[in-house]
């Protein structure tokens, strides 16, 4: 961010999460998210949203909308994330799919849910989507190899993050692997962790790269968690190591400038 930036020019996101039934997915997201950008809109079920208010104190300032509120603000939001927790039902389809057709150009990262809803037809180079290999292979009927990944990264024109023991990175023209990470990471909720921040990074950056930065730092997190604590850490304990584990990146780069 430039030093002389202010409120809402380093990113505006929406998180779309959660429903009756899930909200914790919502809350690891957003409290991801909310350690990058300046503002974080939050678009859920009125239980999840009363929930989301008390975090407010704690974490950030959310900004709380009705879903009948997302077509009047979401074109105002750099990136928004789409699916965790949402739930599988012809509501959520609709929803998802929906908002695919109606915004083409808005940037979206599509996670948990909305992989197991959305038509295929509607993704574009700007959209991210993140599916562990069970979810990929639904998807898109391959098994998870780089061939596969990139074939179908280009066919549909868009970013996958391929969540595993090594994460993979993959578009039309580039592919990264990460081996990053711990044996702490197979708790649930690091996923969510994950979406939070890739939708954070691509709010200011293109798609590709805000990937590959989520995956490493998502999972560099845990494992300099695992280096403290062994494997006994939480999502929640993932997103508290965010802060540390982004300014030891910069802190390695700028090494790094110093002896080129």
């Amino acid at each position: 961010p430039s030093p002389r930036s202010r409120k809402g020019r380093n990113g505006r996101v929406m998180v779309i999460a959660g429903n009756k039934q899930y909200h914790g997915a919502l809350h690891l997201a957003i409290k991801a998210a909310a350690k990058i950008v300046d503002l974080v809109y939050v678009v859920s079920t009125p239980e999840n949203l009363a929930l989301v208010k008390k975090l407010k104190s704690r974490v950030a300032e959310f900004i709380t909308l009705d879903i009948e509120n997302i077509h009047k603000q979401i074109s105002k939001m750099d990136a928004v994330l789409l699916g965790p927790g949402l739930g599988i039902s012809p509501q959520t389809k609709e929803m998802v799919n929906s908002l695919l057709e109606n915004y083409p150009r808005q940037k979206f990262v599509l996670d948990a849910d909305a992989l197991k809803v959305v038509d295929k037809s509607l993704l574009n180079e700007r959209i991210i989507i993140t599916p562990h290999a069970g979810e990929f292979s639904a998807m898109f009927n391959r098994v998870v190899k780089q061939k596969n990944i990139q074939n179908m990264a280009k066919q549909h024109q868009c970013v996958i993050v391929l969540k595993g023991v090594t994460d993979y990175v993959g578009s039309a023209q580039e592919f990264k692997e990460n081996k990053t990470g711990s044996v702490g990471m197979t708790k649930g909720g690091t996923g969510d962790v994950l979406a939070g921040l890739i939708t954070a990074f691509y709010a200011k950056n293109e798609a590709f790269l805000s990937a590959s930065a989520g995956v490493f730092i998502n999972a560099k997190a845990g494992e300099r968690l695992a280096k403290q604590v062994g494997r006994y850490f939480s999502a929640s304990d993932l997103v508290a190591e965010i802060p540390a584990t982004i300014k030891w990146a910069e802190d390695w780069q700028a090494e790094e400038s110093l002896t080129v």
